[in-house]
């Protein structure tokens, strides 16, 4: 697979002014636990103990990168993205960095950045509002009085032209939720995010429900996003999607990454570090889900 993001980066970096070596987003030693009731205690006599959930994480994505973090559902990856939105419980333990273009983030800045540096798209379809137009959802709430008139008439336009560029025709703005395909209501998704022209995508299993075809379509969406100089993080369990469109791939076992590769290190085992990578490898349909061998198991 071609790597993109080398070349896109260095763009990128002439036109901001920026070192092309300052990756767009960087996590360094995140770790994210819950004070909570010990489970295993009997119930009256249970002390609050910190579970960890994320363990030492780290992941760089460049301008112009997707990067594919894999790994089994109820890993934690979820968690992952709602940590790079600034969205913690309020029993959650925090450590480590996150950097944003070169700033380094506390999770009131994460928030001020949702939806404007950093947009999400969700894992399911059933975030759209059942109760509301299509295009009053993209649009979003404008204010009031002749700021908020004017708010509506910029947003609208720019709906419009992302309506255009996914291929949705006109009527789709005053359609509900469940007059949608999965592939348009997918689209949707996307559109909301990218309303305000973000910097990063985080997208947090993007494809399930969707058949072959249509997963592929919405991921070269993604790919597509980068291509013109974006960053997208694509949360997936699915490794030969990701494959398709990623540049590089973080392995994620157990609530941290155990290794950050390039996507064509996946094209052999013996290219691969750590041992679950290798076993991921060998998961793979294209090989015939051979059992790992060698000691290339989990571990």
């Amino acid at each position: 697979m071609t790597d993109h993001a080398s070349e896109a980066a260095a763009r990128d970096a002439a036109q901001t002014g920026a070192s092309p070596v300052c990756p767009l987003l960087r996590v360094e030693h995140l770790s994210i636990g819950f004070k909570m009731y010990d489970p295993a205690a009997p119930y009256f006599r249970a002390r609050k103990v910190e579970v960890p959930v994320i363990r030492d994480l780290a992941l760089t994505v460049r301008a112009g990168e997707l990067l594919a973090v894999v790994g089994a559902s109820g890993s934690g990856k979820t968690l992952l993205a709602d940590a790079l939105l600034g969205r913690f419980e309020p029993n959650a333990r925090v450590a480590g960095d996150i950097w944003f273009e070169g700033w380094r983030c506390d999770a009131a800045e994460l928030a001020r950045l949702r939806g404007r540096g950093i947009s999400l798209v969700p894992q399911g379809v059933d975030s759209l509002d059942p109760l509301m137009r299509v295009g009053e959802q993209v649009v979003g709430a404008c204010g009031r009085g002749r700021a908020g008139r004017e708010r509506r008439r910029a947003r609208t336009a720019r709906m419009r032209e992302l309506f255009d560029a996914y291929g949705l025709a006109a009527e789709v703005e005053r359609m509900y939720p469940y007059e949608l395909s999965g592939g348009m209501a997918r689209r949707v998704l996307l559109m909301c995010a990218l309303m305000d022209e973000p910097r990063l995508i985080v997208a947090d299993e993007p494809t399930p429900g969707l058949d072959m075809d249509l997963a592929v379509h919405a991921l070269r969406d993604l790919r597509a996003f980068a291509d013109a100089g974006g960053g997208v993080l694509l949360i997936t369990h699915d490794l030969e999607l990701a494959l398709r469109v990623a540049d590089r791939v973080a392995v994620f076992r157990a609530g941290t990454v155990v290794e950050e590769t390039a996507s064509a290190n996946f094209a052999a085992p013996e290219l691969l570090a750590h041992p679950f990578s290798r076993a991921l490898w060998h998961a793979m349909p294209e090989h015939d889900f051979a059992a790992a061998r060698g000691g290339e198991g989990e571990r």
